[in-house]
C-alpha cells in the first residue's frame, strides 16, 4: 500500500523566527505568529511531536529521551523574560527509544541523550502552535557533518514514525547561518535565496 493511501501525521516544514520574539509579540513576527497560531486547525492533533531542530548538531543521530527535559534558552542578548519563557511538554522515552529502533533497523548508528531539553527551534513553535504544553515531544539532532545524503538516510529511516501519529516538524530556516545572515552584506540572504 502507498503512503498517499495510509494514515500519516504531517511533516511540517517552518522558520521558528529570531529566537524568543515570536513569543515576545514582535512586531517584526506578526505573520509568522499568526501562521503558527492558525497552523493546528489545519491539521489532525498528533500523538507525539518529534522536532528536528536547526539548533542541535552532533557526531550521531541524537535523541532526546528525557521524561520532562528542560528548555534550554540557547540566544543571547532578549529581554529578561525571554528567559523565564515556559513550555512542560512531557519528553517520551519510549518514543525516542523506538526512533533508536528505526535507525537501527536502517544500519545508522545514534545514541539518546535523557540530559539534554528542549531548544528554541522546538519550544518557540510549539508553545504558538499547542500552547497547553500536553503533546509528548522528542527532538532528534542533525549530524554535525552537515551532508545531505546522510539527513536524507535519516529521513528514510524515521519516516514510519509518522504512522504512530507522531508529527515530524523541521524548525528553522533552510540556510541557517546566523552570523551571514546578520552580516552587513547582503551576501548571508543572497545565500539563503540560492539555497532555496
Amino acid at each position: 500500500m502507498s503512503d498517499r493511501n495510509e494514515n500519516l501525521a504531517p511533516v511540517v516544514y517552518l522558520p521558528h523566527g529570531g529566537g524568543p520574539l515570536p513569543l515576545l509579540g514582535d512586531a517584526g513576527h506578526e505573520k509568522l505568529i499568526g501562521f503558527l497560531e492558525n497552523l493546528p486547525l489545519r491539521l489532525n492533533k498528533p500523538s507525539a511531536i518529534l522536532v528536528v531542530s536547526a539548533h542541535w548538531e552532533a557526531q550521531l543521530p541524537t535523541i532526546t529521551s528525557a521524561s520532562h527535559p528542560r528548555l534550554i534558552y540557547d540566544y543571547n542578548g532578549f529581554p529578561e523574560k525571554s528567559y523565564q519563557i515556559e513550555y512542560p511538554a512531557p519528553g517520551s522515552p519510549g518514543l525516542a527509544e523506538t526512533l533508536r529502533e528505526l535507525l537501527e533497523n536502517h544500519e545508522i548508528d545514534s545514541s539518546l541523550d535523557n540530559v539534554r531539553g528542549f531548544d528554541h527551534g522546538l519550544f518557540v513553535p510549539l508553545k504558538l502552535m499547542y500552547p497547553e504544553a500536553d503533546i509528548p515531544c522528542i527532538q532528534l539532532s542533525l549530524v554535525d557533518s552537515l551532508d545531505p545524503e546522510d539527513h536524507i538516510n535519516i529521513g528514510k529511516a524515521i519516516a514510519d514514525i509518522r504512522k504512530k501519529n507522531v508529527m515530524i516538524l523541521g524548525s528553522g530556516f533552510s540556510y541557517h547561518n546566523m552570523a551571514e545572515l546578520m552580516a552587513p552584506t547582503d551576501q548571508g540572504r543572497s545565500f539563503n535565496v540560492d539555497f532555496d
